[in-house]
């Protein structure tokens, strides 16, 4: 299979932490796109209060100047859960999909502290209304673990099909030690968006020396799939593959064509990045070191 992948041109921190908004003293973690309007799109994000519990605002970036933020939420749409429940100790962004026969959904990544490993993750669905609040479908996890998927379950990416909706997924399939847990990129389908099949369909697998597949993020053009994702062996760099179903994928053995830069804002790592398009040129959102501590790079297609 020939894979079409652009060259980039690195554009450095577009959207950063602010120290002096209490939601986020440090990182914008995740960016998480939705289209407003044009050429507008709102970047939804984790930011890190000063107890380093993320919360979930959102940046609007114009993709004619994108390197320019015109735009932070002054309060974050979505705060950690009550005492008790799944995302007590954080929420971060992980997919929105636009809705005309209802409120919007937003899936989120919700994280606690492990007891005998070092953390728990699920992802979480919350309503967005017409005028931007945001609720909880529910208090509990919309992957929560099952017989398919015993370990953690997180980092929904959702996708509409003629069907319904379909999910991809990072799936733990074990935990090596307390701080290390291993994790593929898993598929579910749904009816409603809401109540999801899992059986434990791999979409993505490990390559050689990796142990850590990370947030999915799907679309689907011209009859294609394409997937951007990041693998893990020393540290993240970003990933790439494509389907005809949706199920089945082929990954471009040589990634994207995108590496750290020595001394630059993502010198320890790629992660996490998306992909959206302009006037025929594609645009990456994308953190680096330290997962977004710094904020979120921006990449262009050169």
């Amino acid at each position: 299979m020939h894979f079409a992948q652009p060259k980039w041109r690195k554009m450095g921190l577009v959207i950063e932490p602010d120290e002096t908004i209490w939601w986020m003293r440090t990182h914008a973690m995740l960016p998480t796109p939705v289209h407003v309007d044009g050429s507008v799109y709102k970047i939804f994000f984790g930011g890190r209060n000063d107890q380093n519990q993320s919360h979930t605002g959102y940046a609007v970036i114009d993709l004619k100047e994108p390197n320019r933020v015109l735009d932070y939420s002054a309060d974050p749409v979505l705060v950690p859960g009550r005492l008790g429940t799944f995302d007590d100790n954080g929420v971060l962004p992980s997919c929105y999909i636009r809705r005309e026969d209802g409120d919007d959904y937003l899936y989120y990544i919700g994280f606690k502290p492990g007891g005998t490993t070092r953390m728990d993750l699920f992802g979480g669905l919350a309503l967005m209304d017409e005028t931007g609040v945001c609720r909880r479908w529910s208090e509990a996890p919309v992957i929560e673990r099952c017989r398919a998927n015993p370990f953690i379950n997180t980092a929904p990416w959702v996708i509409r099909e003629d069907s319904g909706y379909r999910m991809y997924y990072v799936a733990g399939v074990e935990w090596v030690h307390k701080d290390l847990p291993r994790y593929n990129i898993q598929t579910a389908t749904s009816k409603d968006g809401k109540d999801w099949l899992r059986d434990g369909t791999v979409a993505i697998d490990f390559a050689e020396g990796e142990n850590a597949l990370a947030r999915p993020y799907v679309t689907k053009t011209d009859g294609i799939y394409r997937m951007w994702f990041s693998s893990k062996g020393e540290y993240y760099l970003p990933q790439y593959a494509e389907s005809q179903d949706g199920v089945t994928w082929t990954r471009d053995p040589g990634g994207v064509r995108l590496k750290p830069t020595t001394g630059g804002p993502d010198e320890e790592m790629i992660c996490y990045p998306v992909v959206l398009e302009h006037e025929g040129r594609q645009v990456m959102f994308y953190n680096g070191n330290g997962y977004g501590l710094n904020g979120i790079c921006l990449a262009v297609e050169d």
